[in-house]
């Protein structure tokens, strides 16, 4: 019975931790424990693709992740729908800027309510948090 405001709060500490170098370093080690690292992964791929500049670089970079993670049996296969996938393996070959959107919103949404949480009480984060304070730096991260 999650409302409305815990899950504002929650992107907006999710997208907080994704922004922030330790944060994100800790996240991954936490995925990696839990054997889907491919989903902050590709999120991060998804990131540098939407920043690309040139167009033949936009069609090498679509042609990797979509290798890399959406085509069937690919290294780092994330888990996203038979549509969204039908959908990105049609327009790969003309790929555009927003092509890995959909995918990218449903992975964001999986570790959001997903993935998030479960690192929230996680050994890896209360060691993230103990350093921190023993730092003495000032509070970096929303829910802390």
């Amino acid at each position: 019975r999650s409302g409305t405001g815990e899950t504002m709060a929650w992107t907006e500490s999710v997208d907080t931790l994704l922004a922030n170098k330790d944060g994100l370093a800790a996240f991954r080690t936490f995925l990696k424990s839990e054997f889907s690292e491919e989903n902050v992964e590709f999120w991060l791929a998804c990131e540098d693709f939407k920043k690309t500049k040139s167009s033949t670089k936009i069609a090498s970079k679509a042609q990797k992740i979509y290798s890399d993670f959406i085509q069937a049996d690919a290294p780092k296969e994330i888990n996203i729908d038979f549509h969204t996938k039908t959908h990105i393996s049609q327009n790969i070959s003309e790929p555009t800027l927003s092509c890995f959107d959909d995918a990218q919103k449903l992975i964001y949404g999986l570790m959001a309510k997903d993935s998030f949480p479960r690192f929230l009480r996680s050994e890896v984060y209360k060691e993230l948090v103990q350093k921190r304070q023993h730092g003495n730096q000032k509070r970096w991260l929303p829910f802390l």
